[in-house]
Formats: C-alpha cells, structure tokens, sequence
C-alpha cells in the first residue's frame, strides 16, 4: 500500500524509553497535528465550525483475539478498525489516534513494531495521525486501547433518528467475520477472505461519509455485536421497533460455503456473529434512490412504529435469533468462542 510503514529491523529486548523512541519515529504527525508524540499532551487543530467526535475501543485477549491465530499485525489493525468503524457510522471523518498498549515481559520490539506498523498503515490509508498514548508492561495478555477523534463532514448520525416507515438496510455482506472466526476455531491454519475478514476487518468510512450527507439518513450505526443486537440499540434510542426478513439478509457464497463445512446455519452468523463492522442505516423511503447512490445498500426491513425487533422467516412466520455479543453476560462463551 502506497505510504506504508517500512518493516520494522530485527530488535529482541524492549525498554520503554526505546520503545517510545521508535514509536515517534513510527507515528510521524499529520495534517492539523500542532505538535504530536513527545509531550504530555498532543496539540491539535480541528477544522473551524466542525463538530468533534471521540470514541474509543479496548481489545483484550481471550476476548477480542486469541494470539494463536492473531499476530500483533492483526492485533495493531483491527485495534485502530473498530475505532474507525465507530466515526464512519456517524458520518464523520478520522483525523487523530491515541493509542495504550499493555503487553507480557516476554514480548519482543519485533512484534510490537509488527503491531504498530500494521496500524500505521492502516492510519496512513485513512489520513488519521496516531498522536500520542501510552506502553507498559501487562501480567498477563495483551491489552490495547485505542482513542480516536475525528470531525463532522454534515450533521452526525444518531441512532435516535430512526422512524416509523423508515426502511433497514445494511452495506456489505454479514456473518463474514463470525464465519472467519468459526474456520479459525476449526482450523487454525485455515486462511482466505473470511478469516482476513475477522483479523482485518474493514471499516466503512468512505460510505459513512457518503451516507452522512443524505438528509433522508434518519439513523445509522456499526454492526459490531451482531445485527440483532445493534439494531437493538437504534430501536431503543429511537423509540420505535423494527421487522428485519431473513431472507433478505446479504449473506455471500463463502458465508453460506463455511456453514456447509462447518454444520452451521450462515443466517445465525449473519445475526448475531458480531463485528462485521458492517453499517446499519435507516432511510426514509423518498430518500432511498439517493442513499443507495452514496453506497451499495441492501435494504433488509422496516421500522415500525412500536414493540420489539422482529425477524421474519422466509414464509412469513416469526423467527427466533440469538443476541448478539454482550460484555458481563455469562453465556457460556466470549466473543471468540
């Protein structure tokens, strides 16, 4: 990718004080960067009249990766991804990262390096300048926190905003990253698009902003837990329900090629696998024309005016879908399991 990091040489002892070193030298500033890595705060400069946007993101080990199949590459991607796929579903644009990265004794510079270069390069694609953050040492797994702000290309895109009569449609394919993990679990030399889908998840940050300046766009939201879940959320900010037909989902041959290899039925991934990081949008129905202009959607359902999120089988029966992900529910598995 043009503008990428150089590899990282070859360094098997880490210091912190080195490892900052290298890290500045990594993550050189960007546009709007007044002054970046090397002070107790970085100073910025929004641009005029924008409204800031912040969000940020832990991953954990065991929870949101497992190093036997994740290399600190994939760890330092998707830790930036989930962030950048939080500014895309309000419309906006990334412009500045701190990062935190807690790592075992045994760690390597190497792999750190691994770790940063693959954010950079993702950073890099997206103009957003990683600006400052924090290292230590963790008695246990990895553990990365990624803060991320970005500025307002139109009005942000609540999940609030939704309304009876509007339609549900979603960019993309779903179930691709449940799937991934699913063939992973399976087999863990097993790779392909699906598992890059999982490890190196795309974020839709060119559709957000494409989305964010269609007025018809009532609400809109990342599908990070899962489709039954998220859209969860936008129908309770929002105070209305919604009615989603299964057989309208985006579920691509390779999803429905794992499930046949794997016993499992591809909708239950496009349901309620989480972190496709997918957009969710809600449109009003004289603004689809222009929606599906700004990005490829599929419309998936309707908002009704009250009660729960309903999912409708093919003949037109109520269907039963699991919730998507949720932290401090014991469920009897974790989010990679």
């Amino acid at each position: 990718m043009p503008g990428a990091a150089e590899p990282p040489s070859r360094r098997d002892t880490v210091t912190e004080l080195g490892l900052v070193r290298e890290l500045r030298r990594l993550f050189a500033d960007g546009a709007g960067v007044r002054l970046g890595i090397g002070d107790d705060c970085a100073v910025l400069e929004p641009a005029s009249g924008r409204a800031l946007l912040a969000t940020t993101d832990l991953l954990i080990e065991g929870v949101h990766f497992r190093r036997r199949y994740a290399t600190p590459g994939d760890i330092g991607w998707k830790a930036l991804a989930v962030n950048l796929s939080d500014i895309a579903s309000m419309g906006g644009r990334p412009r500045w990262a701190v990062m935190a990265l807690a790592c075992p004794e045994t760690v390597t510079a190497d792999e750190v390096l691994e770790f940063a270069a693959a954010m950079q390069e993702l950073a890099l694609a997206h103009g957003v300048a990683i600006v400052g953050g924090d290292t230590s040492a963790s008695p246990a797994g990895w553990v990365v926190n990624v803060t991320l702000l970005g500025e307002a290309v139109a009005s942000p895109k609540l999940r609030s905003g939704a309304r009876p009569g509007d339609l549900v449609a979603v960019t993309g394919a779903l179930g691709r990253s449940a799937a991934g993990l699913a063939l992973l679990e399976a087999f863990p030399d097993e790779r392909g698009d699906l598992v890059a889908a999982h490890l190196r998840p795309t974020a839709r940050v060119r559709e957000g902003q494409a989305l964010g300046t269609v007025a018809g766009v009532t609400a809109m939201i990342d599908l990070s837990d899962g489709l039954a879940t998220d859209l969860g959320h936008v129908a309770e900010e929002s105070g209305v329900g919604a009615r989603v037909d299964l057989a309208r989902l985006p579920v691509d041959a390779a999803t429905r090629e794992a499930g046949r290899r794997l016993g499992v039925d591809p909708v239950a991934w496009a349901t309620s696998g989480g972190e496709d990081y997918e957009l969710l949008v809600t449109i009003a129905p004289d603004a689809r024309g222009e929606a599906e202009r700004a990005a490829r959607l599929t419309v998936i359902g309707e908002i009704t005016s009250a009660g729960p999120v309903q999912f409708v089988a093919a003949d037109g029966r109520p269907a039963a879908v699991a919730a998507g992900f949720e932290h401090f529910v014991r469920s009897g598995r974790d989010r990679n399991a």
